[in-house]
């Protein structure tokens, strides 16, 4: 399976993380249920909602958890959790095929690339290096960098930035709708890509 790319010519390559270059939803659910429950809840996230909040903070989606269930979990203790699980089997994770081709292509032809996540650092970090992608990256920007996640510009814009390439210069490689738009707003091209594509496209 090949993805199809804007026309045109770009300066700078930006990716998504979960979903996108690796294939982490999946772990990623896992994950939340485990630190919901782990913080007090007596329910599971929503697997559509999850998706569909794929790039936003993890504060971010605990607010919105609270606003539609009952109960106050703190973002801290299910974050501490999450990431706990999440750490566990982070060596199982791999990456997409679809995807990497093109991170590869970029590379081989001496464009600048990035990725540009709403997760924590060590998550993303750690994802590159046991697919073995991580020395194929520039520019890491994760949740820690911004003040505000997706859809909010901030993480596409500091990866232009530190790449040293106009936003309008780049593209990029996403699977959430949170991402879809954060990446329009700054006016950069996108080729969107879906998260549950599946183990017949790992690596």
């Amino acid at each position: 399976m090949s993805l199809t790319l804007p026309p045109g010519r770009f300066d700078a390559y930006i990716f998504d993380c979960d979903g996108t270059l690796i294939d982490s939803m999946p772990l990623h659910l896992e994950a939340w249920n485990y630190g919901l429950r782990q913080a007090g809840a007596d329910w599971d996230i929503p697997e559509d909602y999850f998706y569909d909040s794929a790039g936003k903070s993890l504060l971010q989606v605990v607010e919105e958890l609270n606003a539609r269930f009952p109960g106050k979990l703190l973002a801290e203790n299910v974050g501490e959790h999450k990431e706990e699980f999440y750490h566990r089997k982070i060596h199982d994770l791999k990456a997409f095929s679809d995807v990497v081709e093109h991170l590869k292509e970029a590379r081989d032809r001496g464009i600048p690339t990035a990725v540009a996540s709403g997760s924590a650092r060590f998550a993303v970090e750690k994802s590159l290096e046991v697919t073995g992608l991580i020395s194929m990256v520039d520019v890491i920007v994760a949740a820690e960098d911004v003040t505000r996640g997706k859809p909010a510009p901030d993480c596409f814009l500091l990866a232009a930035e530190q790449l040293g390439v106009d936003p309008l210069r780049c593209l990029v490689f996403e699977d959430g709708k949170a991402g879809l738009k954060a990446a329009g707003i700054c006016g950069m091209a996108t080729v969107e890509v879906d998260a549950r594509r599946g183990a017949a496209l790992h690596v």
